[in-house]
């Protein structure tokens, strides 16, 4: 199992996107495994292509864990613009999936506990566009 986990995080750091959104789609189930939280934080803020970003937060929402979601709602206050539309955007293709939906907004709801300050806003950032979903 742990061979998927280092060739993921190696693939992270391609300089093709094609490889970084795999990479970011195989670390989603590592979320609560700190390496890889530090990596897909990276994906989530990708500078060279949207489709990394989008692709990750994605995958990462369908966990619908809090660990995974945590990693979102880091990125999100990080993030630009153009990036947050994109966190966005993946957030919203999980939700719309035709499978079981993953419950992002009872992750934000634990998340709005979190220590962190950071995580606390980027959560309610996430947990405002899950309501959008709902509409």
């Amino acid at each position: 199992m742990m061979g998927g986990l280092e060739a993921a995080l190696a693939e992270a750091s391609s300089p093709s996107w094609t490889q970084r959104a795999r990479a970011g789609r195989d670390l989603a189930s590592f979320a609560d495994v700190p390496e890889a939280a530090e990596v897909l934080v990276g994906l989530l803020l990708d500078v060279e292509d949207t489709a990394v970003t989008r692709q990750t937060a994605e995958a990462l929402a369908r966990m619908g864990t809090a660990a995974a979601v945590r990693l979102i709602a880091l990125a999100v206050v990080e993030a630009d613009g153009n990036q947050a539309d994109w966190l966005q955007t993946g957030v919203h293709d999980a939700l719309e999936g035709p499978d079981d939906v993953p419950d992002v907004a009872a992750a934000c709801g634990k998340l709005a506990r979190d220590q962190e300050e950071t995580v606390r806003r980027g959560a309610a950032e996430i947990s405002a566009w899950t309501n959008d979903t709902r509409c």
